[in-house]
């Protein structure tokens, strides 16, 4: 992290679209100049998206609005070109900078002045290049060209055939329409590249439950000759802990480690403080001349797993232990809060935070089928005690669910592997890595360590981040469910599903969960509707009648229960109200008898996350227990009091 650094987010950027290459008969220093825009330059935000952009300016409809989503599927088929002017005050003759794009989305090529200088393809990474030769002693034009997004990656494909790195729920899942997302993401930080500085630090601590201290080691990149100092401080808000200054050629041959240090530990919420501490790290010279800083958040915890209670001799443990404490995983798994999350600000992610933290919920599953959220999504987890169960952005597509095996592809996931440990390893909130989203065989078994991807993901962790579990994918185990006919084999590990309940919640349905002998379920759920207000807010012209006829109900059709509806109440739902009362009130019935029989188990069932925390998107249905507008649906006010009651 060099001192000298500048954010262009501050800039005034412009997006312009072109019908695919056209941008390319540009013959000057400007690319595009000669060719005539199919959109003409407009006013966007960075980071943010091109849909956005678009819609800001008149020129699409909102896509969450009724059926609009059809309507804007042509932004796919444009370029998009994003460019603004860089100060020159920021450039120094004599100096050396780069450009550093933490998140594009997803692939093209970035230009300074006309010459292109890289390209990208790949959402998940950053990207760094040197821009150093490229520069001009004045109107140093940036330019970040967008090219036309694979045509599908939806649920319903094959993982084996996957090659390209972008988020695959914007092509329509179960819980959204298709809105492919195009552009910057986050952050583009111009750096000068400093002749001492601190290129990388790996941060690890850990907590000693017996002696309630804490401990530290850090390791990392420093450039600049052995007899350099680096000056290392933790404090808090009151008081300083360490203040140490070691010789950089200590610092290369063994790193720096601190133990007995007298800290508070960070608790998971409901459970304890979340106590969190100031990492100052400063490079300096001989003369004390400040060279460099590298700053962090941290807060220090232990996490151990064991076996539940009664769990076969060969089961992975899914009793998690946090500070010496054992501790019941209440969650949900998480998806990004809008299908065009480039345009999220930290209030955004805050508003959703708070209503999770406040109904009591410890762990949040940071779901493969997207991709790893923006730094303040994490800071504000460390700030709320909520876990993070982070999965690396694989999914399974319905069709076959192997992803790709061979040594490109796997290279190329190690990268993201690598890219996800440097950002993630130092939270506090961090509770494990995951290779993806219901990950298996051919035939439908869990996949394991075997996996080349797997493989070479597990050994890459163990390197750098060996504190932190990995898990090839979730579920994990001998079994992708839980069956009844199965039920006391020892087969039920982690597990996924029951999503719907066929037929009405009698006696034999409740001793599916009373007889329950799963591990862990990393999955389950029940749909309930919206409320009625917030359907007939997006509905736009559609019809509300829920029907499997209904465009506006069978986009997210499985989630509709009319069936069950008539079955019980004889006859079809005379209002939208009527409806969504009986579907909501059967959806907190349904998961608070299957969370509560979860948690009574305890620990011979290690914990439960909910399939979804919030929607993406206006579903007049779906399994989540949050809206479209961050309210709590009436499931989720049921359940606080079962999280909130006993937290364990």
């Amino acid at each position: 992290m060099t001192l000298n650094h500048y954010d262009t987010t501050k800039l005034k950027w412009t997006l312009t679209g072109y019908n695919p290459y056209e941008w390319q008969l540009g013959v000057c220093r400007e690319v595009g100049v000669s060719a005539k825009p199919d959109i003409p330059p407009l006013p966007v935000q960075v980071p943010g998206s091109a849909q956005k952009a678009l819609l800001q300016a008149g020129q699409i409809p909102d896509w969450n609005i009724g059926l609009n989503s059809r309507e804007i599927e042509w932004v796919e088929n444009r370029h998009w070109l994003y460019q603004t002017n860089l100060p020159q005050k920021w450039f120094q003759p004599g100096k050396r900078y780069r450009l550093h794009a933490r998140g594009l989305d997803h692939k093209g090529q970035i230009y300074l002045n006309g010459r292109e200088i890289y390209r990208f393809d790949n959402c998940h990474i950053e990207h760094i290049v040197e821009i150093t030769d490229t520069l001009n002693n004045h109107d140093n034009l940036l330019q970040i060209l967008f090219e036309c997004p694979p045509r599908w990656l939806g649920q319903i494909y094959r993982s084996s055939k996957i090659r390209d790195w972008k988020p695959r729920f914007y092509y329509t899942w179960d819980w959204t329409c298709r809105m492919v997302q195009i552009g910057i993401w986050d952050n583009i930080i111009i750096e000068q590249i400093c002749e001492h500085a601190i290129e990388n630090i790996n941060v690890q601590t850990d907590y000693n439950p017996q002696t309630h201290q804490g401990s530290i080691s850090l390791q990392g990149q420093i450039t600049g000759p052995d007899d350099l100092n680096l000056n290392i401080k933790i404090s808090d808000d009151s008081q300083t802990i360490v203040s140490e200054s070691v010789p950089l050629h200590s610092f290369r041959t063994k790193g720096y480690k601190a133990d007995t240090l007298e800290i508070a530990p960070w608790w998971p919420n409901n459970l304890g403080e979340q106590s969190l501490y100031n990492l100052e790290i400063t490079l300096t010279d001989q003369q004390n001349h400040l060279l460099d800083q590298f700053t962090r958040k941290i807060g220090f915890k232990n996490i151990q797993w064991h076996q539940c209670q009664d769990a076969p001799e060969n089961a992975t443990p899914w009793l998690c232990n946090i500070n010496g404490r054992d501790i019941f995983i209440q969650g949900v798994n998480w998806t990004p809060i809008r299908t065009n999350f480039a345009d999220l600000t930290e209030d955004n992610y805050r508003k959703l935070l708070e209503q999770y933290h406040s109904i009591g919920l410890n762990t949040l599953r940071v779901w493969g089928g997207a991709t790893l959220e923006k730094n303040c999504f994490y800071d504000l987890c460390d700030e709320y005690g909520l876990l993070v169960w982070q999965e690396f952005p694989l999914s399974s597509s319905g069709l076959d669910n192997y992803p790709p095996d061979d040594e490109e592809m796997t290279r190329q996931y190690v990268e993201i592997v690598d890219s996800y440990i440097d950002r993630l390893h130092h939270h506090p909130s961090l509770l494990l890595w995951s290779g993806g989203n219901e990950l298996t065989s051919l035939e439908g078994v869990p996949l394991g360590l075997e996996h080349p991807m797997f493989k070479q993901a597990h050994k890459l962790i163990a390197q750098k981040d060996s504190q932190h579990r990995f898990i090839p994918t979730s579920p994990s185990g001998p079994s992708f469910c839980a069956s009844e006919d199965n039920y006391g084999k020892g087969l039920h590990w982690d597990v996924h599903g029951p999503w719907l309940v066929e037929g009405s919640l009698d006696e034999k349905w409740q001793a599916y969960w009373q007889n329950d002998d799963s591990l862990f379920r990393s999955e389950l759920g029940a749909p309930g509707p919206a409320d009625a207000d917030l359907i007939r807010q997006y509905a736009g012209t559609c019809d509300l009648t829920p029907s499997p006829e209904n465009p506006l109900w069978s986009r997210t059709g499985w989630w509709l229960e009319l069936n069950q509806y008539i079955k019980e109440k004889g006859t079809q739902p005379k209002t939208l109200e009527e409806y969504v009362q009986w579907g909501q009130q059967r959806q907190t019935e349904i998961l608070t008898f299957a969370i509560s029989s979860c948690k009574k188990r305890f620990p011979r069932c290690g914990g439960v996350i909910i399939w979804m925390g919030h929607d993406s998107f206006p579903c007049t249905a779906n399994t989540s227990i949050i809206d479209f507008n961050a309210n709590l649906k009436p499931a989720a006010k049921a359940l606080a009091k079962i999280f909130l009651a006993s937290p364990l």
